[in-house]
């Protein structure tokens, strides 16, 4: 079985998921070379849609996702990444999840502590 790259120009979403907890931390692209990237090396690696570039994610950061286990899907077009967040947290805004706001009555709010400072890791904006 082949995965599925046509559908999104080439791309198929990759859902990472924390293998010790099951929580979601983000969700990012691959394309062919960055799944055959994160195969062999055994971290994950997206492709950068509004950089048109592959990323090895923690590259900046040294917060890498160490990969544990990969699922596709019934149609073979969405990938489930299992793995080991190696660092205080995989979103760039400072939180251990990219998803860290909740919908609370109509508004989004941020519903969790922030891990590190981004600007240490990633430097002054």
């Amino acid at each position: 079985m082949e995965l599925d790259f046509r559908k999104l120009d080439g791309l198929i979403p990759a859902v990472i998921q924390d293998e010790a907890t099951g929580r979601v931390l983000m969700v990012g692209f691959m394309n062919e070379e960055a799944f055959r990237r994160t195969v062999e090396s055994g971290f994950a690696t997206f492709y950068s849609r509004s950089r048109n570039k592959l990323w090895l994610k923690g590259e900046s950061s040294g917060h890498r996702l160490a990969v544990k286990k990969i699922q596709t899907d019934c149609d073979a077009d969405c990938l489930l990444v299992f793995v080991e967040a190696q660092g205080p947290g995989v979103c760039h805004e400072g939180y251990q999840s990219c998803f860290f706001r909740t919908l609370k009555d109509g508004n989004w709010t941020v519903t969790e502590e922030k891990q590190y400072d981004p600007a240490a890791v990633y430097g002054e904006k």
